[in-house]
């Protein structure tokens, strides 16, 4: 048996080299207005979200330093924004942690650090998922899904 559970995917984190044209976008031919501005200086990145009625949400990213993961990402990826991660919803992110390691997932961040918007995170390798950058996250502030 599990010691974790998915709860959902919690959001879709998206690079952008422009914050406002980014949420503009989604606010404005959407119709998913944005809920905040946060810098997170240890990840050096400037995010929005824009929550859907769902409780999932879009995440929008923008490098607040030229070595910054985002900045390395966009690099990577000819300087264009995209989809950077997808980020699922966990109950217990502690325990989703641990027994990913032991049944050898390649993490990259072994305990769970904090991250935007009430979250503690986790991200695992993309080697370990086909390719793709997952993000683990669990709410602790328990707010309730916008």
């Amino acid at each position: 048996m599990s010691k974790f559970h998915v709860l959902g995917v919690d959001h879709l984190g998206v690079a952008c080299a422009d914050l406002d044209e980014g949420s503009k976008f989604w606010a404005e031919c959407m119709g998913v207005p944005c809920s905040g501005k946060e810098t997170v200086a240890e990840q050096k990145v400037t995010t929005v979200f824009h929550p859907m009625w769902n409780g999932s949400q879009v995440e929008l990213l923008v490098a607040t330093a030229p070595d910054s993961p985002i900045a390395k990402w966009m690099e990577g990826n000819g300087g264009k924004g995209g989809i950077q991660h997808v980020a699922l919803r966990v109950d217990n992110i502690d325990a989703a942690i641990e027994e990913l390691q032991e049944k050898g997932v390649k993490m990259i961040d072994k305990k769970a650090r904090r991250g935007a918007g009430g979250a503690d995170i986790a991200f695992i390798h993309p080697k370990s998922t086909g390719g793709i950058l997952l993000e683990i996250c669990e709410l602790r502030d328990k707010r309730e899904a916008y």
